[in-house]
């Protein structure tokens, strides 16, 4: 088991590979091998090892969901105690052992002495240091205010810190076009300029209480913080999806899989196959694709995607098959997902007979939607207390978005502590572009500009928050009619000096520049971006071409690379074509053997293990399945709370988080009006609090 180096990833086109000194740890009496800092998950994940135990109820192999500490699939025993492997770090010599019924409690325990639990109030407490949260946090530390912000995670910067992409919106609101991990670090530094905020890592709120306190773990003590403001900007969970199969290992969320790669540098998977197109599935394709990973193909049950369509685009552009109108039909495998079956959807989303196809995979992604972290929110709102919602926690958004609210949300509670602070109006407006969802989809122009043999070519033709390519123009010769980022650019002058930085900058890689054609016009010299592993791609290599839908255009050869200080990590290739290619090439890939047809239709699948028909598991955490609910519901149940009682839905370690939104759905498709149904009560403690330290344990007699 000790042997690790073929599940990590050895180089990245965009990310550093951190060189992290050895752990070495044991798994169920075997030793194992970590890295310092890592998670326990992490470093089984490194060593090929995906399950981490079965559950006591019926057996069931458990692996990773959600790796945000928002489930708890992924509990092992750590040196005697039940942990969350996804949240807590490895140490030398470490004890872990497979999760499979609650540990045995020792019977002569030694008389514990008490201490009293330590109290502080401040200005404004901040629950999460993703975007939304450090530009909140930015505002109030500039005025001088107070601030204590709080993340469960060892590091600032939430979701972001995973995004290896260019981020849309503008330059001046939410630093558009630099990569999300390098916004992470810059919004970071900013806070730690204000000697007002103080900063808590892998520190998590776990209740609001009716005095108005908040419930902080922090290391191994408990804290009780009273903040005259209370700002949530939590972020969000995935969303969950039920299907046969869909409690098997290797059948996770997109970010947990985000996690893995591009966090803690594992390649956890060859072949990969996701479902849901909206941004979050779409941007989660690029990036296995960035790790060398596979990617089957991904499906998504709208006539459309919901997300950006340039990055539909380029994702298609890199051979990755999209099926629209198509759902998840079922997942199989022993120990872990080994096959994935898809079919159509009619207008009621009901599978289409004969529509299916089966394909051979070791991951399915589950990316059908975010649910705001508001649990906290809302119990405080209960208590009366001052409290604002910040990022996803307020609305589901593009962290674009996150970034920009944030900072008006900071100012919002600087007016509640009474400084005059001004929040212009223009602020407002642009925080409702940035949220703005994907618009129409433009025609654009077929004909290249007159008489010019420099020129850029757009393919950005849905209306999106998104304007860098207009800022670094150095000839101002971009431009977005209205007054508005969410047009679509054009170029509107003669003066292309072919110097490539809208191909740099540009976050959706939906510009390409055509630089030059030779005398006669047989051939023109395309520039093109690439931030895949180059490979074999040198100078002299033909390449496939393709147009903007990933359609192929012909042949081309690479005539230059460069990767300029400016391009932040950005390849710009120059492609030789056949001159009447020139406006329809948007990308290459290489020519590397073959293709395989992933699009072909496959027989009828052959299942690993027997399943239990269409009776998937709804409640991962006790193992409820949606027969069981169904009867409850049919019997006339309509408070989640009575669920909880009679069949133990939501009882587990994860509170409902999961399954909550699955439930809810059952009682629609039984005809129930949801006005009806009583939600499950919120009570701290939200998060899993060791007893020992909840009680203020110090030490103990012997």
């Amino acid at each position: 088991m000790s042997g690790n180096t073929e599940f990590r990833l050895r180089s990245h086109p965009i990310l550093t590979i951190e060189d992290r000194p050895a752990v070495n740890f044991a798994f169920d009496g075997q030793p194992v091998q970590g890295r310092a800092g890592e998670m326990i998950t992490t470093s089984l994940f490194a060593n090929g090892i995906r399950i981490f135990g079965h559950h006591e109820s019926d057996g069931a192999p458990q692996g990773i969901f959600c790796v945000n500490g928002q489930c708890s699939q992924c509990m092992v025993i750590a040196d005697g105690m039940p942990v969350k492997g996804c949240m807590t770090p490895v140490a030398e010599g470490m004890d872990v052992r497979s999760c499979n019924a609650a540990p045995e409690l020792p019977l002569d325990e030694p008389r514990p002495k008490f201490s009293g639990t330590k109290t502080r109030t401040v200005d404004v407490l901040i629950v999460g240091g993703g975007p939304s949260g450090l530009t909140a946090a930015d505002e109030l530390g500039a005025l001088g205010i107070g601030t204590l912000l709080i993340d469960d995670k060892a590091r600032l910067g939430g979701k972001l810190t995973l995004q290896t992409h260019n981020f849309f919106g503008s330059i001046e609101d939410c630093y558009a076009g630099m990569r999300g991990m390098d916004i992470a670090e810059v919004l970071a530094a900013d806070i730690r300029k204000h000697e007002s905020v103080e900063t808590w890592l892998s520190a998590a709120a776990v209740g609001v209480y009716a005095d108005k306190k908040v419930g902080i773990l922090r290391g191994d003590e408990y804290i009780l913080v009273e903040p005259k403001v209370l700002i949530v900007a939590a972020g969000a969970r995935e969303k969950s999806l039920a299907f046969p199969g869909c409690d098997l290992p290797g059948v996770y969320g997109a970010g947990a899989f985000q996690t893995l790669v591009n966090r803690d540098f594992i390649k956890p998977t060859d072949r990969l196959f996701i479902v849901g197109g909206g941004n979050v599935g779409l941007i989660a394709a690029y990036h296995a694709l960035q790790a060398g990973i596979e990617v089957v193909g991904l499906v998504e049950a709208l006539p459309s995607v919901g997300g950006y369509k340039v990055h539909q685009d380029k994702i298609k552009r890199l051979g990755v098959p999209i099926w629209t109108s198509h759902t998840v039909l079922r997942a199989e495998g022993a120990d872990g997902v080994q096959r994935v079956t898809i079919a159509a959807v009619d207008e009621r989303f009901s599978p289409v007979a004969g529509t299916e196809r089966s394909f051979d995979i070791d991951t399915l992604l589950i990316a059908v939607g975010l649910n705001p972290i508001d649990e906290l929110l809302i119990t405080a709102e209960k208590y009366g207390m001052c409290t604002l919602a910040a990022g996803d926690s307020h609305e589901i958004a593009e962290a674009s978005a996150a970034i920009f609210s944030g900072r008006i949300i900071g100012r919002e509670a600087a007016k509640q502590l009474g400084h005059d602070v001004e929040i212009p109006d223009q602020w407002h407006q642009t925080a409702e572009v940035l949220r703005a969802k994907p618009g129409d989809t433009v025609a654009l122009p077929e004909a290249a500009p007159q008489d010019l043999d420099k020129f850029p070519v757009f393919r950005c033709d849905q209306e999106i928050p998104c304007n860098p390519c207009t800022e670094v123009c150095p000839v101002n010769q971009i431009k977005i009619p209205g007054d508005s980022m969410l047009g679509i650019p054009e170029f509107v002058g003669e003066q292309c000096t072919g110097c490539g930085k809208c191909v740099i900058i540009c976050p959706g890689l939906a510009i390409s520049v055509v630089v030059g054609s030779d005398p006669d016009r047989q051939t023109a010299n395309v520039m093109l971006p690439w931030e895949l592993p180059l490979g074999d791609l040198a100078k002299g290599v033909e390449v496939e071409t393709v147009d903007a839908d990933g359609d192929v255009v012909g042949r081309g050869t690479v005539t230059k690379i460069k990767l300029f200080k400016s391009a932040d990590r950005r390849h710009l290739f120059w492609i030789d074509v056949p001159y009447d290619d020139r406006l329809r090439v948007a990308a290459f890939r290489p020519m590397a053997g073959e293709r395989q047809d992933q699009q072909g239709m496959a027989e009828a699948a052959h299942y690993a293990v027997t399943l239990p028909g269409d009776d998937p598991i709804i409640c991962r955490c006790m193992r409820v399945r949606k027969s069981e609910i169904i009867a409850e519901i049919r019997a006339g149940v309509r408070d989640m709370n009575q669920l909880k009682a009679s069949i133990r839905t939501s009882m587990g370690s994860c509170g409902g988080k999961t399954c909550t939104d699955l439930i809810l759905r059952l009682f629609r498709e039984e005809g129930v009006d949801l006005a009806d149904v009583t939600l499950p009560t919120t009570r701290p403690l939200d998060t899993e609090v060791p007893l020992g330290i909840f009680a203020g344990i110090k030490e103990v007699d012997a």
